[in-house]
């Protein structure tokens, strides 16, 4: 079940999203949502600062007070898919969004993220498909970060927590999807434009980069009693599974990094013997997204 947080000024909003959940549990099948409704927008902020992490989606009635609203979430580093619900019947695309790399980019002024899908509330009646896209634009966000130059240190931090909490929420939900149908699920709501053969050169490059960093802190902690070691390991393997990286280029970068770990223990005159042990880090990443990509193959019917 999906838990949808809405935030509604409209009582006949409010009557209709329920009446629509309430027709889409009579008709016998099992409740796929769960609704919690505020009107105070004060409230609501506090229900999704405590609760951030069984919260699937978020419904917001677009009014004047949406910009402040949503810059309060993105500075609590809370970042979910969003429906913005317009009384206009065909509203415009929203302009209160900023592409997840902008996190860390210090002379962007974003407001949230690009993920952000706006209705009409005339459409409430499709609330299935339109949490669903909504979650799926949400997944599809690139969790790559360009390198931060000339940002300020606690600026940088600060851009670098939001960017942390969008890679675990993306994580989490595409954990919750992949309990609620199988990996197959979680593979088609991935999209090719940010696969890795489709990015541009830097693109390309800077995700690479980010790619072998987070293995680099794998492989250093791989032996050590490291407690997020395990979250590392799926945080890594989820990146290069959303962006269709190649067995040959996981190896690649493992075998880029051992290289370098030797040249430094050879200049300290040390054995590089102990590195062969690290053939067991790139079994198991090779083995968590071979079966990946393994359980995302279509089934025959």
């Amino acid at each position: 079940m999906l838990s949808i947080c809405a935030l509604l000024f409209s009582d006949s909003l409010v009557q209709q999203l329920t009446q629509n959940l309430q027709s889409q549990s009579s008709s016998g099948s099992t409740p796929t949502y769960q609704l919690t409704c505020f009107t105070e927008p004060l409230e609501f902020i506090e229900f999704i600062a405590r609760e951030k992490r069984q919260v699937d989606c978020l419904l917001i009635e677009e009014d004047a007070s949406l910009p402040n609203l949503l810059r309060a979430l993105r500075d609590r580093s809370i970042f979910l898919p969003l429906v913005i619900l317009s009384t206009a019947p065909h509203p415009q695309s929203i302009s209160l969004a900023v592409h997840p790399g902008d996190l860390l980019n210090s002379t962007a002024p974003p407001v949230y993220h690009t993920a952000t899908l706006q209705v009409s509330s005339e459409d409430l009646q499709q609330l299935p498909q339109i949490v669903d896209e909504a979650i799926s634009k949400f997944l599809r966000l690139s969790s790559a970060a360009p390198a931060a130059n000339s940002t300020a240190p606690d600026d940088l931090m600060s851009r670098l927590s939001n960017h942390s909490s969008l890679m675990l929420q993306q994580r989490r939900l595409a954990e919750k999807l992949k309990e609620r149908l199988g990996y197959l699920g979680v593979y088609y709501k991935r999209n090719p434009a940010n696969f890795l053969r489709h990015m541009s050169q830097s693109s390309r490059q800077e995700f690479l980069q980010q790619l072998k960093e987070d293995y680099r802190d794998i492989i250093l902690n791989y032996f050590t009693n490291d407690p997020t070691l395990n979250e590392k390991l799926d945080n890594f393997v989820n990146l290069a599974f959303f962006a269709d990286v190649s067995v040959a280029q996981i190896v690649e970068i493992h075998m880029e990094l051992i290289d370098e770990f030797s040249k430094q223990l050879k200049l300290e005159g040390r054995n590089d013997e102990i590195l062969l042990d690290y053939r067991l880090t790139l079994i198991d990443a090779i083995a968590h997204l071979c079966e990946m990509y393994r359980r995302s193959i279509p089934r025959e019917s």
